[in-house]
């Protein structure tokens, strides 16, 4: 099967132009720009001109839309298995294809957990059936499991998710030696949450005692509060020194948390330029990702949004907002993820204590971070670099997350200028319901290719279609 993606403009490498792409069992064979130049995303080859459509099996027409390569999402929570009746992997990797993302990493928070090396070959094993993009999960870790560290297969998983403050799951390590060990022995990169479960619970003590058990939505960014997340990724940041062990803090919400991220554009600048190079410095840095939510909302949001929008961290002010917006573009957020997190509706009534913390962004992440380009937050240019680029680069993908000869053809569609509005029927997602709801946006996902395979076009995801599991290092 050859596909022939003709006359989009490529976003890719730091570079935008115009050009094609040619596909052929399942690769990017050839990157030709307009002018009669090739590129491989390192460089520009021998003149050439674009084969006529005649020689191809499918010819799509990109006039108007710009070819990104397809994103890569470190940070899903898809429900399988366990906690089906919010999500599995099915409905969410429609929800991913329809959203631009070919490829996802899914968090060990399910039931049972994925802390053994059965309940990881399980999930391998389920995503095989139903997953209709690419995958691979993150090992879970415990306060008594790093034992099987030395056992987990550096070729198919991504990290090991570690829980350093209380979350969805009862995954909690907080034990000292527990987490000496830890980070002393990980092969792999940690990728951490971050909340001091004691501040918090000293926290939620003090606001039931003055609002009663299950206190109003808006007081949980002072519950889950900046203390709390400071606090657990100073922790985390000290841990990694002094183990020199690969640290990646997931979701970051604060401005004094940045304080502690060093500048990592220049290490996740210097790529592997071909297949055989090895990776530039990153498994002696520290990264840190932001999710989409926290990026666009802020504590006002509470107040028309209400629990929709209540995660854990917590959406905080602002100021805080604004601080991890301009981190995007200095290099102290590595990556963009979602933490796509699907709860029903009904699971999310009440306040701080009761209604579950979590929302699905999967499908809109890559919409809303272009909307955040029009606003001039960052480039498209950098958007893919976080969104695409910088995830392949700090997990040591395969062949994943560039428009590049011999790369696998992951690739989306974007269109711009094309007003549309987020409604109920459109939403993939188990749960039914988005925060995103009655939102209007002027980009839209057009086409998702995994593997060179169309899995998503004008609002149809081909279900029979099955992603591959990641290569990773």
């Amino acid at each position: 099967m050859t596909t022939l993606i003709k006359g989009g403009t490529l976003v890719n490498e730091g570079r935008t132009f115009n050009g094609s792409l040619v596909v052929e069992n399942e690769k990017i064979t050839h990157i030709i720009e307009s002018g009669g130049q090739v590129s491989d995303g390192v460089g520009t080859h021998d003149q050439a001109t674009c084969p006529p459509d005649s020689v191809f099996d499918e010819v799509i027409d990109a006039s108007g839309c710009f070819v990104l390569p397809g994103v890569i999402d470190d940070h899903v929570h898809f429900r399988e298995p366990g906690l089906t009746e919010k999500a599995d992997i099915d409905t969410e990797s429609r929800a991913a294809a329809a959203g631009g993302v070919t490829t996802f990493f899914d968090m060990p928070n399910t039931v049972p957990q994925t802390t053994t090396l059965e309940a990881l070959e399980e999930k391998f094993a389920r995503a095989a059936e139903k997953s209709h993009v690419n995958y691979s999960f993150f090992f879970g870790a415990t306060n008594d499991n790093a034992g099987l560290f030395p056992q987990l297969d550096p070729h198919r998983i991504p990290g090991i998710k570690l829980f350093m403050g209380s979350s969805t799951g009862n995954m909690l390590v907080d034990r000292r030696e527990a987490l000496d060990r830890i980070f002393a022995t990980a092969p792999l990169p940690i990728m951490t949450h971050c909340e001091d479960t004691d501040i918090i619970n000293r926290n939620m003590a003090e606001a039931r005692a003055k609002y009663g058990d299950d206190p109003k939505v808006t007081l949980h960014p002072i519950i889950r509060s900046e203390e709390a997340c400071y606090e657990s990724t100073r922790l985390a940041v000290e841990l990694a020194v002094k183990h020199h062990a690969r640290l990646h803090i997931a979701h970051l919400t604060t401005a004094k948390e940045l304080s502690l991220i060093p500048n990592s554009q220049t290490s996740l600048h210097t790529p592997p330029s071909t297949l055989h190079e090895k990776p530039s410095t990153l498994h002696e840095t520290i990264t840190a990702e932001a999710t989409v939510s926290h990026l666009y909302f802020y504590d006002r949001d509470y107040h028309s949004l209400g629990t929709r929008i209540k995660c854990n961290p917590a959406i905080k002010t602002e100021r805080d907002r604004d601080a991890l917006r301009e981190a995007l573009c200095d290099g102290r957020i590595a990556v963009i993820g979602t933490d796509h997190a699907p709860h029903l509706l009904s699971q999310k009534e009440g306040g701080c204590a009761r209604a579950a913390s979590g929302m699905p962004m999967i499908q809109f992440s890559l919409v809303t971070m272009l909307e955040l380009v029009d606003q001039g937050v960052l480039s498209l240019e950098r958007l893919v670099e976080l969104m695409c680029h910088n995830p392949a680069r700090l997990f040591e993908v395969r062949q994943r997350g560039f428009l590049r000869e011999g790369y696998q053809a992951d690739i989306v569609l974007v269109r711009p200028n094309c007003g549309w509005t987020v409604t109920r029927d459109l939403i993939q997602s188990r749960c039914g319901w988005s925060p995103m709801e009655g939102h209007m946006y002027l980009w839209r996902v057009e086409r998702t290719l995994c593997n060179g395979h169309t899995v998503y076009e004008k609002g149809r995801v081909d279900t029979s279609y099955i992603g591959q599991p990641v290569s990773f290092r």
